[in-house]
């Protein structure tokens, strides 16, 4: 029994150190970005962040979603000539990314109790723009969908 309360607190003191850290964490480091930057850098703490990019040469950025979400909508920007790579963290929290139809997605993603689904659609071109998706999702998860683009009318 001794055994089994003592495991009980440090399972509760692992997560209130958690939850302290990412509080801390959340005036810390601030988000920088909006719709019509090439780079971002998304931080949503306990918190949630909506994002429609028209982005003119997106070259992509970085996420983090720790005990927040983040949701990305890709299909107004352009990809940079060269593509973009995005850097993609999901602790206790989500990250969602809408890619237009036509992008290529290469996913390095990996996860630890949590999900990722990247599968986008393979392009009909060969020169299609690649966006690159690394980092990982703990307790959290990662999901890239692809579109047609939505008309502006």
């Amino acid at each position: 029994m001794r055994v089994l309360r003592a495991a009980g607190l440090a399972l509760l003191g692992f997560w209130a150190g958690l939850m302290t850290a990412a509080a801390v964490m959340r005036h810390v480091v601030r988000s920088r970005g909006d719709a019509e930057s090439d780079d971002v850098a998304l931080v949503a703490i306990f918190d949630g962040i909506d994002l429609e990019s028209r982005a003119t040469a997106f070259r992509g950025g970085s996420m983090l979603a720790w005990f927040g979400g983040i949701k990305v909508d890709l299909r107004g920007a352009t990809l940079a000539p060269d593509g973009a790579h995005l850097e993609l963290h999901a602790l206790n929290g989500g990250i969602k990314i809408c890619v237009p139809a036509g992008w290529r997605v290469q996913s390095n993603l990996g996860a630890v109790l949590g999900g990722v689904d990247a599968r986008a659609p393979e392009p009909e071109g060969v020169d299609a723009p690649t966006l690159t998706l690394d980092g990982f999702a703990l307790f959290g998860g990662v999901a890239v969908t692809a579109a047609p683009v939505a008309d502006g009318g």
